[in-house]
């Protein structure tokens, strides 16, 4: 085997552009774009909404909202733990491969010291039972208590969340509605059972297709699963190899787009904690180390993009969306984001 040829950061930058939509807005569906991309970041409901603004030609948000009420796309937590919006084939095969990072996340948390020394797998056998039909955590938790008195409600009622594949219902998540967030098991919301076997190369394939060239590290970060250098050794014969500038290991599917480095990249205003900026253990090929800093400051990461890489974070305000550059930008790129941002507002705008 020769040597890998080296992919710098431009590359890299435009390679994840390409295959995150973001080189140029894409004549797809939203269920093919929420499926290409292996799911959207859905902890803020309006979240998947700006994801597909940014990535698809004349997106309409009342697509995305029937798929949603229509049981195709689903609110559920999976990769790192988070609530994502999936598909619902990506459901029930996605929300399997990541129960092992639910239940580490869960042992972190304050809820696991307070359940009254409760047995898990009885607590979530009468939670899922209970969750045939929706319910809040509040009402999760109250109808758990009486089994379980020494135990935190809410904490009981998180246990379950947690640790069985739940899925947020409607009117949450709806464009231009809203609602408490209300919890029903996968199952009773999809009338299937999830996958009892997924895989977890396919997964890897699809990540790749998505967010590649990158190292098994940065697999293992958009997921927050352990262990996939044995499953990408596995697909050895599948993937090809680059390296970054700091001699590391890339991996990358065989038909992966790699554009020239010099092509040109608009001006994108991303969704808050937006995957293109998520999904990598080093993020340096779209954000600038000394950056990052001023990224955390948003609590959102809610961000925008000039000459492909983060420049900024941009906010909602009364007036419009105001946006905060970490450097100096010219008047043709600045110019360039007020109009994207412009956009936005009026986008957002048809909420009401």
């Amino acid at each position: 085997m020769g040597t890998p040829t080296v992919l710098d950061r431009r590359a890299l930058n435009r390679a994840l552009l390409a295959r995150q939509q973001l080189l140029g807005r894409a004549p797809r569906s939203s269920l093919e774009m929420v499926q290409w991309l292996v799911g959207l970041q859905a902890q803020e409901p309006v979240a998947p909404y700006i994801g597909l603004w940014a990535r698809l030609v004349d997106f309409d948000p009342r697509e995305l909202s029937e798929l949603i009420a229509e049981r195709r796309a689903v609110r559920i937590g999976a990769m790192r733990g988070t609530i994502h919006l999936l598909s619902a084939p990506d459901c029930a095969t996605l929300r399997p491969l990541t129960s092992p990072v639910l239940r580490r996340a869960f042992a972190s948390t304050e809820f696991a010291r307070q359940l009254g020394g409760a047995d898990l797998d009885a607590l979530v056998a009468a939670g899922t039972e209970l969750l045939a039909t929706p319910r809040s955590a509040r009402e999760l938790g109250d109808a758990l208590a009486p089994r379980w008195p020494q135990a935190d409600p809410l904490s009981l009622a998180n246990a379950v969340r947690m640790l069985s594949p739940l899925v947020q219902v409607p009117p949450r998540g709806l464009w231009g509605r809203g609602g408490q967030a209300r919890w029903i098991t996968a199952r009773a919301w999809l009338g299937r059972e999830l996958d009892p076997a997924p895989s977890a190369a396919d997964m890897v394939l699809r990540y790749l297709g998505a967010f590649g060239p990158a190292s098994v590290r940065d697999i293992q970060a958009w997921s927050g699963l352990t262990g996939m250098r044995a499953v990408c050794d596995e697909l050895a014969d599948r993937l090809r190899v680059f390296a970054d500038e700091a001699g590391n290991e890339l991996l990358d599917v065989l038909d992966g787009p790699l554009p020239d480095p010099d092509t040109p990249a608009p001006v994108r205003l991303l969704a808050p904690f937006d995957n293109a900026i998520l999904a990598h253990h080093d993020r340096a090929r779209i954000i600038a180390p000394q950056h990052r800093m001023a990224l955390s400051r948003d609590r959102l990461m809610r961000t925008f993009l000039v000459d492909g890489f983060v420049a900024g974070t941009w906010r909602m305000e009364r007036t419009g969306v105001a946006v905060t550059q970490f450097g100096a930008l010219s008047g043709r790129e600045l110019g360039a984001v007020e109009r994207e941002a412009a956009r936005l507002m009026a986008f957002l705008a048809t909420r009401s």
